[in-house]
C-alpha cells in the first residue's frame, strides 16, 4: 500500500517547467520529496489522516526560484540597518540615514545600504558633505546598490583614509580634498571593519531568510568573503532554523583553507553546500570601473580599472581548476569578460566543471560563441535592466551600447546555460522575470519560460543540482512555490503575490497564515 502523502496542493495550475505547457492538477510531497503530480482525483487518495491538504483555488505552482547570485547577510543588513533602496533623492537618503543614527547608541557606525542615483533627478553619489549632515562624530557610510561603490563622512576618512588605496578615493579642487566617495578596494576596508560576529550575523540572516522566502526563493548561491556566514548557515541548518539551501562560493581568499580541511565544490549535507571559488576582475558600470575596450560615454578618458590583475585572475583559475574546484569570477565589461574565458579556456575540462561568468553585461558576439563552446554559465542578473532604458544608468555610461547590454536571446540561442540570480538589487524574481521578458530591446527578451527556467533549472544546472532540483516532478526535492496569478497571463509579472514557499516539503512562508 502506498504511504500518505505529508501535504497535497491541490486545485492547482502545475507547471513543471520540465516539458513546454505542461500542466498538472495537483501535487503529493512525502518525506521532503514530490512523490506524484497528476489529476486532483489521483493525487488526493494520497492524502491521509495527518496529510495536510491545501486547496490552492486555482494559484499556480512552479519550481522554487532559485537565485544564482546573492549575498544574503547583505539583504539582512539593508532590512537591520538604514534601507536606501527606496529614496527617491539626496535628501530622502540623508532623511533615512538621520533616523538610523537615531536608533544606535553614540559614536556606533551608521549604515545604510542600496542607494541608486541613477533614479534621482540629481544624479550624483553621496559625498562626505551630505553624510557629515547625519553627523560628525560617528562613522556614516553609505553603499551603492552595486556595493563597488559608498559615501563616506569626514570620521570615516579620518579614521581610515590612511589605509585605503589612493587611486579608490575620489578627490577634487585644486587641494585635491576627499569628497567621501570611494570605490573598489577602499570599500573592502569598510567591509573588514564592519563585518557582523556570530550573534549579529545570525540575525541578519534570520531577517534576511524571511524576506527571501517571501519572494519565492527556495535556494541562493551566496558569495562569501570573510564572514562568519558559512558558520552561521550550518548552525540553523543543525538547529532546523534554516529556510533556504544555501551554495556557498568562497572568496579566492579561502582557497587554501578549503584545500587544507578537504572542502571541494559540492561538498556538503543538509541545506548547505560548497559552491565555487570566487573572484573578481573589474568592477561596475556604476563606478565606471567595469573594464571596457571603449571609453565610458560620459568619461571619455576611462575605460575602468582591474580589480584583480588578468594575470592574477589566470594564476587562480589554473591553482583552483587543478584543484577540482568550479571557479565563478565576477566580469561586466567586454575585457573583463574576455579575460575570464581566456582563463578558463586554459584549464583541462570547462564544460565539466561548469565555471560560471558572473554578471556577463557587455558581451562581444566572439565572447558569446565562446561562452557556448566551453561550457561556461552564464550566471546573470535581469533586474539590471532598469538600468537599460534610453535614460537610465546604461545610457549615461555606455550611450548606445546600452542596447549591446544583457544578450539573454543571443546567450540562450547560442546554447549557452543561462543561471539567474539578483545580487540582491533587490532579492526578487519576480522582478528579474518581469524585465527578462521587456527587455529595451526587444530582440533580447525571453518568453515567460525560459526566464522563469533560467530562475530555476538553470540556477540548478550552475550548482550541479539539476537532477534534485529546478523542475516539480516525482522524486525531486520538494522546493516549491505557489503564486496568486499566472505569469503567462499578468499584466504585471512583477506585482504578482507569493502565496506559499515550501523546502524540502516544508512549508516555508505562507501569506496570512
Amino acid at each position: 500500500m502506498t504511504a500518505a502523502a505529508d501535504l497535497v496542493l491541490t486545485n492547482a495550475e502545475v507547471h513543471t517547467l520540465e516539458s513546454p505547457d505542461e500542466t498538472h492538477e495537483a501535487v503529493a510531497i512525502r518525506d521532503g520529496r514530490i512523490v506524484r503530480v497528476g489529476r486532483a482525483y489521483d493525487i488526493e487518495l494520497l492524502a491521509g489522516v495527518e496529510t495536510r491538504v491545501v486547496d490552492c483555488g486555482g494559484k499556480v505552482v512552479l519550481p522554487g526560484f532559485i537565485d544564482a547570485h546573492t549575498h544574503l547577510p547583505m539583504v539582512g543588513r539593508s532590512l537591520v540597518h538604514a534601507d536606501l533602496s527606496e529614496a527617491d533623492s539626496v535628501a530622502d537618503a540623508l532623511d533615512v540615514l538621520r533616523e538610523r543614527a537615531a536608533e544606535v547608541d553614540d559614536g556606533d557606525w551608521v549604515l545604510g545600504f542600496g542607494y541608486d542615483e541613477s533614479t534621482w533627478d540629481e544624479t550624483r553619489y553621496l559625498t562626505r558633505d551630505d553624510l557629515d549632515a547625519v553627523s560628525d562624530s560617528a562613522p556614516v557610510v553609505a553603499f551603492r546598490e552595486d556595493m563597488h561603490t559608498a559615501g563616506v563622512n569626514s570620521v570615516v576618512l579620518d579614521r581610515f583614509g590612511d589605509e585605503m588605496p589612493d587611486d579608490c578615493i575620489q578627490t577634487s579642487g585644486t587641494d585635491d580634498r576627499a569628497t567621501g566617495v570611494i570605490v573598489e578596494e577602499a570599500i573592502d576596508v569598510l567591509w573588514d571593519v564592519t563585518e557582523p560576529d556570530r550573534e549579529e550575523m545570525a540575525e541578519l540572516v534570520h531577517a534576511a531568510q524571511d524576506y527571501a522566502t517571501a519572494h519565492g526563493v527556495t535556494g541562493i548561491h551566496d558569495m562569501v568573503r570573510g564572514s562568519r556566514a558559512p558558520e552561521v548557515y550550518r548552525d540553523l541548518d543543525l538547529a532546523g532554523e534554516l529556510d533556504l539551501r544555501v551554495r556557498i562560493n568562497y572568496w579566492s581568499d579561502h582557497l587554501d583553507a578549503l584545500r587544507e580541511v578537504g572542502l571541494r565544490s559540492n561538498h556538503g549535507r543538509g541545506l548547505v553546500t560548497t559552491g565555487a571559488i570566487k573572484t573578481f576582475t573589474d568592477g561596475s558600470f556604476g563606478g565606471r570601473t567595469a573594464k571596457l575596450s571603449n571609453p565610458y560615454t560620459d568619461a571619455p578618458e576611462e575605460t575602468g580599472q582591474w580589480v584583480v590583475d588578468p594575470d592574477e585572475v589566470h594564476e587562480l583559475v589554473a591553482d583552483a581548476a587543478a584543484a577540482g574546484y568550479q571557479l565563478s569570477a565576477h566580469a561586466i565589461g567586454d575585457l573583463a569578460i574576455d579575460t575570464v574565458l581566456d582563463a578558463y579556456e586554459a584549464t583541462d575540462d570547462p564544460r565539466g566543471a561548469r565555471h560560471r561568468v558572473e554578471h556577463v553585461e557587455l558581451a562581444s558576439d566572439e565572447a558569446i560563441e565562446r561562452f557556448a563552446d566551453l561550457g561556461v554559465v552564464a550566471s546573470v542578473q535581469p533586474n539590471f535592466l532598469k538600468w537599460a532604458d534610453d535614460d537610465g544608468l546604461y545610457a549615461d555610461r555606455l550611450g548606445e551600447r546600452r542596447l549591446q547590454t544583457n544578450r539573454y536571446r543571443d546567450l540562450l540561442d547560442a546554447g549557452v546555460d543561462l543561471a539567474f540570480g539578483s545580487d540582491c538589487m533587490p532579492l526578487d524574481p519576480l522582478l528579474g522575470v518581469d524585465l527578462a521578458t521587456n527587455h529595451p530591446d526587444p530582440e533580447q527578451s525571453l518568453t515567460v519560460t525560459e526566464a522563469l527556467r533560467a530562475y530555476t533549472s538553470g540556477s540548478a544546472y550552475a550548482g550541479f543540482d539539476e537532477n534534485r532540483l529546478g523542475t516539480v516532478t516525482p522524486w525531486k526535492e520538494a522546493d516549491v512555490v505557489v503564486l496568486d496569478e499566472s505569469p503567462w497571463e499578468a499584466e504585471s509579472i512583477r506585482d504578482i503575490d507569493v502565496a506559499m514557499t515550501i523546502v524540502a516539503g516544508r512549508v516555508v512562508f505562507e501569506r496570512d497564515a
